[in-house]
């Protein structure tokens, strides 16, 4: 394995940061949507215990999950397929930017 380049380190470190960021707002929204009934119901003790143990559990599982969906979906270093290789072109769209399509 080669070594990478700065370009390489920075996309990654970037990565890293764009999905730990969303993984913690969607485990703050999740655990915010699973507490927020101890706000307006007067609940037992034991039942918001309860609630917000639930929440910090599925707020675990959302962050674990949005963390691996980002972090698996980018191309590994060394690989020559670009991230956006799996989706087809738009054959109505120039093969180069700035360039018009021969049939347009």
């Amino acid at each position: 394995m080669g070594r990478r380049s700065q370009e390489d380190r920075d996309a990654i470190t970037v990565e890293i940061g764009f999905a730990l960021v969303s993984a913690a707002l969607l485990a703050a929204a999740a655990f915010v949507a699973v507490t927020m009934t101890t706000v307006y119901f007067d609940l037992p003790r034991t039942a918001e215990r309860v609630l917000v143990r639930i929440g910090a559990v599925v707020a675990a599982v959302v962050f674990v999950a949005r963390l691996v969906d980002v972090l698996w979906g980018f191309p590994r270093p060394g690989s020559r397929r670009p991230a956006a290789a799996h989706r087809p072109q738009d054959p109505s769209q120039p093969s180069q930017p700035g360039r018009t399509s021969p049939d347009s």
